[in-house]
């Protein structure tokens, strides 16, 4: 059944000439978009789109679909407008703000969604170390902060969970077990180790000496995830990472999980004075549906 998550993608498609950059522009993966494609293909009963090497062109009878699906879209977004203005929504602001991690892989999809359905609200997106998303959140300074591990009823809204992994060089000792058996925080922590902060508070040494252990052999500290990969690549040492910041590419790299498991929390956290913003609200409840 066709819905209007096909009729977006469908005009972000023809728009971009590309199935990746369409998709990114709605908020799915490159292979959500050429499924959903293919179910609307299927449903009209023909081709909208010719597939080349590197470009996506559009059939004859696809240029009128396209047509006729900007128009709905532009529509509803029309109607969207009109309900905001009743609700006293258009022109409201609505700062967020969060660590990297997340800005770069949680946060773009519920932009973009939100951007989509309420485009008179503006959203601004700030990122910084969760020491400064706490402290602007205590000062007012922004609406929303996304907060690591909160206090449980703390957050308004609970983004995702993910779980801390070992990063070993390809070749280490521990890496030679199999990978359902794990790495316990004691025997990554004996290693020679990257530390990496990704701006956080909670990272691999405090990980480590929450369990009542300690880092005897710290060889570098970084703030970037990717950085602390590169440098176990090269042998370095080991590391421990959020399992969300993995690098595609792991060659040279052998991931063990930690066993027992230790995850990590995001939750959107509303500051004291934005508990009453119609804007905030609608962000809110845009995302508890999904929760």
């Amino acid at each position: 059944m066709m819905n209007l998550l096909h009729w977006r993608l469908l005009v972000a498609v023809a728009d971009a000439g590309n199935m990746s950059r369409g998709a990114e522009r709605v908020g799915i993966t490159q292979s959500g978009a050429s499924q959903a494609i293919a179910q609307l293909e299927a449903s009209l009963g023909f081709k909208v789109f010719t597939r080349e090497r590197r470009h996506i062109g559009i059939t004859a009878l696809g240029e009128q679909v396209v047509e006729q699906a900007r128009a709905m879209v532009e529509r509803l977004d029309a109607i969207r407008a009109l309900a905001d203005d009743s609700r006293g929504l258009n022109g409201g602001r609505i700062r967020l703000a969060s660590f990297p991690s997340v800005i770069s892989t949680l946060l773009p999809g519920l932009l973009r969604d939100f951007q989509r359905r309420h485009p008179g609200i503006a959203l601004v997106a700030l990122e910084g170390t969760d020491e400064e998303v706490e402290a602007w959140l205590a000062a007012g300074t922004v609406e929303l902060g996304v907060v690591l591990n909160p206090a449980p009823g703390r957050a308004a809204a609970l983004l995702g969970r993910d779980a801390w992994v070992a990063v070993l060089p390809s070749s280490h000792p521990l890496g030679r077990r199999a990978s359902a058996a794990g790495v316990t925080l004691g025997e990554v922590a004996a290693q020679p180790f990257i530390l990496a902060t990704g701006g956080c508070a909670v990272h691999g040494q405090r990980l480590v000496e929450q369990a009542g252990l300690r880092l005897p052999d710290i060889r570098v500290t970084v703030r970037d995830w990717a950085s602390a990969c590169m440098l176990v690549r090269e042998g370095m040492g080991v590391a421990l990472v959020p399992e969300s910041t993995l690098p595609e590419d792991r060659r040279g790299l052998r991931v063990m999980q930690l066993m027992p498991p230790v995850h990590r929390e995001f939750g959107l956290v509303c500051s004291e004075a934005a508990k009453a913003s119609r804007p905030v609200q609608a962000f809110l409840t845009g995302l508890l549906p999904a929760q």
